[in-house]
Parts: C-alpha cells; structure tokens; sequence
C-alpha cells in the first residue's frame, strides 16, 4: 500500500472529506504513476479522484467495528516511535 495512503476508519474525531480526497488522490497517483496528469489527461484524473473519494467516504461511513474508536494523537506517536526505532542508527 502507498504510504501516504492512512487508514481512516475507527478513530475519533471520524475521518473528514478531505482526508477521504487525499486518501482518493494518492491512490489515482500511485495506480497512474504520475502526481500531476497532463492536459489531455487532467479530466480522467480529477474524474477518477472523485469517484474513488465518493466511494472511500461510503466505505468509510458504512464500516462497522465492537473496537473502541482509536485516538489519532496516540496513533501519530506510535507511528512516530516505529519510524525512530526503524531510521535509527
């Protein structure tokens, strides 16, 4: 999975739209293998962007879980810590 691509189900606060289009952006990014379309392209690309938002923001919405919401400072600093024990030298 791209890492830029964060999971966005089962915390509090619960993802917003713009962390589903992000989500949807590098996604279309990483399968077209290009971080800005070219002129041609531009509409199938914002198209596209769009329609896999919509459908994360549906996935996202619909998903169901017993878990207790996960707090997203927490999950920052853990992802912090594995990247430090990672990176270390």
């Amino acid at each position: 999975m791209c890492r830029n691509i964060r999971p966005l189900f089962n915390f509090e606060p619960p993802a917003t739209d713009d962390e589903c289009r992000a989500a949807a952006l590098q996604f279309v990014r990483k399968v077209s293998g290009t971080r800005k379309p070219s002129g041609k392209n531009v509409n199938v690309f914002e198209e596209a962007v769009e329609r896999i938002f919509a459908v994360t923001r549906e996935l996202v919405d619909s998903l169901e879980t017993n878990s207790a919401p996960k707090n997203r400072d927490e999950e920052a600093a853990k992802a912090r810590a594995r990247s430090a024990a990672r990176f270390a030298e």
